[in-house]
């Protein structure tokens, strides 16, 4: 993984009480803590997950991963707070940037974005976003993101999707210039913006029998390359 922060122990947040197991989970050792982001499981989906032709049935209750997220920074004190992934384009990026900053703040530092494109046609749907060109609409995301969290005078913006008039935007993240982004991405032009674009890299595995150290090596020649 690109990036000099250490790779610690995960424990995946989804559902029950997260306060405890956020707590319970740092207190047992782990160094950090991931939430993911889903918001339907639709019954007849286009593309299943994972090349499946259905959806995880755990995939039908999910929590706000920027809740989980908060309540997490409030419950622990030095686990790394990581999403793995937000799917970024189904967000305006200035509520996003506002959203992440807080949860920065008020862990003190802790927040481990991570972003990706999904895979979902009837989430796009339900979220109101165009899924063809969801790879541009992440990198405008990240365009914004930078802008916002780095400049130290007014922000604009103007992209083909979105658009930021100057604006005065103090609020920062406590981790300066901004918080280490990491990225999730299986296809050629995705590792590329890895390489191009990210501080880390979120590579997956399904488990158990599709662990392939071949594949995950092949990924990662692209994102060096790049």
């Amino acid at each position: 993984r690109p990036g000099t922060l250490p790779w610690p122990p995960c424990t995946p947040m989804n559902l029950g009480a997260p306060t405890n197991n956020a707590a319970t989970a740092e207190k047992l050792g782990a160094g950090s803590l991931w939430v993911g982001d889903r918001l339907l499981a639709a019954v007849e989906p286009s593309v299943g997950y994972a090349g499946a032709d259905t959806v995880p049935e755990q995939f039908r209750t999910s929590l706000d991963p920027f809740t989980a997220l908060a309540v997490a920074a409030a419950a622990t004190a030095s686990g790394r707070l990581g999403a793995s992934v937000v799917v970024a384009p189904w967000y305006p990026p200035v509520q996003l940037a506002r959203q992440l900053a807080s949860i920065d703040a008020v862990s003190g530092g802790r927040l481990l974005p991570g972003f990706g494109i999904g895979w979902s046609p009837e989430e796009y749907e339900a979220a109101g976003v165009p899924f063809a060109r969801r790879g541009e609409q992440l990198d405008e995301v990240l365009d914004v993101l930078d802008a916002l969290w780095s400049s130290g005078g007014p922000v604009t913006y103007n992209g083909e999707r979105w658009s930021v008039p100057p604006s005065w935007v103090e609020f920062k993240p406590v981790q300066r210039p901004r918080p280490p982004i990491y990225l999730g991405a299986f296809t050629a032009a995705g590792l590329q913006r890895i390489g191009r674009r990210a501080d880390g890299w979120l590579p997956a595995v399904l488990v158990p029998g599709g662990v392939r150290p071949d594949a995950l090596h092949r990924h990662r020649r692209i994102i060096d390359d790049a």
